[in-house]
């Protein structure tokens, strides 16, 4: 069983930082594309940024400039570098990693548990 365990979230001020990481646990392969999504209360689970195999990225406007997202293939992890943080990106924050556990069984996605990140004075 693949189980992906988040690290980082908190509560931090308005213009703070964090830097969220998650990595899985289990039998892997190899891990494709990974991202990270957010949800806050009401609204519906949004794209923050994914990263492929290759380091090419894909942010969602609302963060260009503020988040960085980055990987380490030998650990299998994927960090979240937030800055400048705003009240608004209060979320949980979900990791998403398409993993293949074997050569020849066919990638499939798995979601972390969830982070929460509140951004308040």
């Amino acid at each position: 069983q693949v189980q992906l365990v988040e690290s980082g979230g908190g509560l931090v001020q308005p213009g703070g930082s964090l830097r969220l990481s998650c990595a899985p646990s289990g039998m892997i392969f190899r891990v494709d594309t990974m991202g990270w999504y957010r949800q806050a209360p009401g609204k519906q689970r949004e794209l923050v940024a994914d990263i492929t195999r290759d380091d090419t990225t894909n942010y969602a406007d609302s963060v260009k400039g503020r988040c960085t997202i980055s990987r380490d293939n030998a650990k299998r992890t994927v960090y979240l570098q937030m800055n400048s943080l705003k009240p608004e990106d209060t979320a949980v924050y979900y990791c998403l990693q398409t993993i293949r556990r074997l050569p020849v069984t066919p990638a499939r996605e798995y979601w972390g548990q969830g982070t929460q990140v509140t951004v308040s004075s």
